[in-house]
């Protein structure tokens, strides 16, 4: 009995497996890439930074990975929806810092290590560069998605005064 039950299980295993390697839905296209894999964190923080200056805005940083579909969620609303794209172009300069395997692990641990709390994490700095808020994305999900009016408060709350 054992033996049917441990053969069983690896039918089963095997089962899975080969469902995990089918090719994907050619109808289900892949997301494209919303952060750069390559750019040096420490530098987007530093240009930020001097376009803040310049412009008097917040600067807002989104630690994530291209795997993250709800990065992707959070990326489409900021694109989508008109009043948050609109508070987003006065009054932050946006910066997508990738963390995908340890990537950018200094501008990570420079915040408090945001990522603790899962991705994406939005850090939220002054002109000068000091931290104000670390906001655990998932505080702004609604079911299978981003609130717009969790997020417009959460943005409106950060405006420069």
């Amino acid at each position: 009995m054992l033996k049917n039950f441990a053969f069983k299980l690896l039918l089963a295993g095997c089962t899975c497996l080969a469902a995990l390697s089918l090719p994907a839905d050619p109808a289900k296209s892949p997301k494209p890439a919303i952060y750069d894999e390559k750019a040096d964190g420490s530098q987007q923080v530093t240009d930020a930074l001097a376009t803040a200056q310049t412009g008097h805005k917040r600067v807002l940083l989104i630690f994530g990975a291209n795997w993250c579909g709800w990065c992707h969620r959070l990326h489409t609303l900021f694109d989508t929806d008109k009043e948050i794209n609109d508070t987003l172009k006065a009054d932050f300069v946006l910066v997508l810092i990738d963390v995908n395997k340890g990537h950018n692990k200094a501008v990570n641990d420079k915040y408090g290590n945001p990522i603790q709390h899962g991705l994406p994490v939005l850090v939220v700095l002054d002109t000068d560069g000091r931290q104000l808020t670390t906001k655990d994305s998932g505080e702004l999900e609604e079911g299978d998605h981003h609130s717009p009016q969790k997020v417009l408060a959460f943005l409106k709350a950060w405006v420069r005064g």
